[in-house]
């Protein structure tokens, strides 16, 4: 199965794993799964780390450039097409990250792994 991580989803499977639900955690453990970050994540944890809003074991560039490579996440580049996309969603989720996220999922035709109920607002598949 392909899918792609929300920020908060990486985040708990890589230090509070038991956050994640049941079907979530065993779906991100299942290593035939293709499981991928967006960029946006990643520029979404080192903003949080730079304000000081996000505590990790190190620094954020070697969290996220360590975790993604040790699980063997794909890394999930912002097109312009996911960008401008974003333009098309109705206005339910005010965070710019998620909402380049669901941009992400709808074009790439990937499910979210997502506990954000604002997400699933959205006319995407997520994965909880």
């Amino acid at each position: 199965m392909r899918a792609l991580l929300d920020t908060l989803a990486f985040l708990w499977w890589n230090i509070e794993p038991e956050l994640l639900s049941p079907d979530a955690h065993e779906l991100i453990a299942d290593g035939e799964n293709e499981l991928f970050l967006s960029a946006a994540s990643a520029w979404e944890i080192a903003i949080k780390y730079g304000k000081g809003h996000l505590s990790l074991p190190g620094d954020a560039e070697s969290f996220v450039i360590s975790r993604v490579t040790a699980r063997g996440f794909r890394p999930l580049p912002i097109e312009i097409s996911h960008a401008v996309h974003v333009c098309h969603l109705p206005p339910l989720h005010k965070d710019p990250f998620d909402r380049l996220i669901i941009s992400q999922s709808q074009l790439e035709s990937l499910p979210i792994i997502t506990a954000d109920a604002n997400i699933a607002r959205y006319d995407v598949e997520i994965i909880w």
